[in-house]
């Protein structure tokens, strides 16, 4: 068998909630560095994540300003509200370069309404264009262990295509 040795991308996982529990796990069993992300000291604990990476405590108007994300770098936005999943996407599209993976969790009419509003803030259309929303493969999911299952297997078929580029 061959091995590769790459190095691992970082999935950011905005957003310490019942999605997150069980994304992080999947997401590092498949190779993935795992980083948690919420504003909430509760929520950010060891316990609730015993398989990410890091614990991160920030606030989310501000968050991406102090994160190494580059064009390696997974984004997955599944903050407990629209607003925060809103904020969290406009920095992610305002950042130099375009990470390899952005995507957020919402119904269509939310992500539309949000996409409007980042359009009208001057996002360019090709940047919004690139975001994964509704996040994850739409493969019939339903409970949080299924949607997970969608999300980190569309970050496994972004990888391999980056892999094959």
């Amino acid at each position: 068998a061959v091995e590769i040795h790459a190095p691992r991308s970082t999935v950011y996982v905005f957003g310490a909630g019942h999605l997150s529990k069980e994304i992080v796990p999947l997401a590092k069993h498949v190779g993935f560095r795992v980083v948690v992300i919420d504003d909430r000291e509760f929520f950010v604990t060891r316990e609730a994540f015993p398989d990410a990476d890091e614990l991160l405590l920030a606030d989310f108007p501000t968050v991406l300003a102090g994160l190494p994300v580059d064009a390696e770098s997974y984004l997955v936005i599944v903050t407990r509200g629209h607003e925060h999943d809103g904020v969290v996407l406009g920095q992610a599209l305002r950042l130099g370069v375009l990470p390899a993976y952005v995507g957020m969790i919402g119904s269509r009419s939310k992500v539309a309404a949000i996409r409007k509003a980042l359009e009208q803030a001057g996002i360019p259309k090709e940047r919004l264009d690139a975001v994964h929303a509704p996040i994850g493969l739409a493969i019939g999911a339903r409970s949080p262990e299924e949607i997970a299952v969608s999300i980190v297997a569309e970050l496994i078929s972004v990888r391999g295509r980056q892999a094959a580029d």
